[in-house]
This record gives C-alpha cells, structure tokens and sequence, in this order.
C-alpha cells in the first residue's frame, strides 16, 4: 500500500504554519524584497496589515504586508491596487517571499 500524504502546502519557515496550497501557486517568476517570492491565488492564517502604495518593479501599487498569524512574520504582501492597466490582473493576489516558507508533504 503507498503511504498516503496530504496535499503540498507552504508554510512559515519560523513556525511551520501552514500559509498556502500548492495549489494556489500562479506564479513562482516574481521579485520579493529578499529575492524570489511567489503569486498565490489565495493564503490562510495570515494577518494582513495596512494598506499603502508602494513602488514596485512594475509600478505604483497599493499593497498590504501580510504576517504569520502565529509567529508575526512578514512572509509578502497582498495586492490590494495596481495603478496600470496591465498590472490589474495582480489584484487580490498575494505575493510570498521564497527565503520565508518552505514545502510540506512533498
């Protein structure tokens, strides 16, 4: 009989919380502040932070730092905004910094 593993997930590299599916991975081609980081559809058990505009790569974006809702640690920001067109498509999507989550179950 194969051992039977849940589904791939992510978690907190501080604290082993669980944060996102694999799932829910869009994209593992962006620019975090720390190095790669990832565009998730969707995340759990974090807190979201405040809204301000940033300046990224690819333009002015109101985003929201979001936190370990165990431990506290930044792990990205969500997209709340994006001011250019082409950027929309980001919008209620979540950006998780590679260097703060690590695999489960793979």
């Amino acid at each position: 009989m194969a051992n039977f593993t849940g589904p791939r997930l992510y978690s907190c590299c501080q604290c082993r919380n669980h944060v996102s599916y694999h799932d829910d991975v869009i994209s593992k081609a962006f620019q975090g502040r720390n190095g790669r980081a990832f565009l998730f559809s969707h995340v759990m058990n974090v807190i979201e932070g405040d809204k301000q505009d940033r300046h990224l790569i690819t333009g002015l974006h109101t985003v929201a730092d979001v936190s370990c809702s165990e431990c506290n640690e930044v792990l990205g920001w969500k997209y709340e905004r994006a001011y250019e067109e082409t950027q929309k498509y980001k919008e209620g999507k979540y950006i998780l910094e590679k260097s703060k989550i690590m695999k489960e179950n793979w």
